[in-house]
């Protein structure tokens, strides 16, 4: 056993927080942008032209049912099939690499799902009217759908990346050494689980807090301004 203080246990925790927020950042740009090509494409399959109707029904489904498929599993087995599937086909992938993939698309379908929420409580009458400003689909998004809609997404995109950073805590099971699984091995070192873990909980309060105030602040001022 190794006698570890309070501090010598907050000072190892601190190093490893510091993966927790670049994986957490990495997952949330990353599936940030792979949820708006989501969105557009499902919102163009929406409103394909009449001779192109069959195509896009096909590209929605496939869209759709890649929301549902990350949406519907456990991420754990996101992260366990990045990480030991891919080795099955001859791809071996640092532990980084597999959370930061599986993350991404974990994230990218909850995104992608919160944000067309967003665009569908646009009153139908604001598409109408961009129809008969003759404008074509990029610039009704652009000009008129999208800045309405972002207004509304902000306060949930936000409070969503609280889901983030608590989901990263599953990458320890790959081997990634971020805050959860700085914290076991310390307790295996320590055999102070009880205070070890106490102070990985007070870290990622401290990471989530701040987050969740600046969602509700955001959520208010939106609803003010109504």
């Amino acid at each position: 056993m190794i006698e570890f203080s309070i501090w010598d246990i907050f000072r190892n925790l601190l190093l490893a927080a510091r993966w927790t927020v670049v994986l957490s950042l990495v997952a949330f740009i990353g599936g940030g942008l792979v949820g708006a090509l989501l969105l557009v494409g499902r919102l163009s399959a929406a409103r394909s032209a009449p001779g192109a109707q069959k195509a896009a029904r096909i590209v929605r489904r496939v869209l759709d049912g890649y929301v549902l498929l990350f949406q519907g599993t456990p991420l754990l087995m996101q992260l366990f099939l990045a990480y030991f599937g891919l080795a099955l086909f001859g791809i071996n992938v640092p532990a980084w690499v597999a959370a930061g993939v599986a993350l991404t698309l974990y994230t990218s379908a909850y995104l992608a799902e919160i944000w067309r929420g967003c665009v569908d409580a646009i009153p139908r009458g604001q598409w109408e009217a961009a129809q008969s400003l003759a404008l074509n689909f990029g610039e009704q998004l652009r000009y008129i759908v999208l800045p309405q809609a972002v207004r509304i997404a902000v306060p949930p995109t936000v409070g969503f990346l609280v889901q983030v950073i608590k989901g990263t805590a599953l990458a320890s099971v790959i081997g990634f050494i971020e805050l959860t699984k700085a914290g076991t091995m310390i307790t295996n070192a320590t055999f102070k689980p009880f205070v070890v873990y106490s102070c990985v909980a007070l870290m990622y309060f401290a990471l989530c807090f701040p987050v969740s105030l600046y969602a509700r602040k955001l959520e208010r001022k939106a609803r003010n301004g109504r």
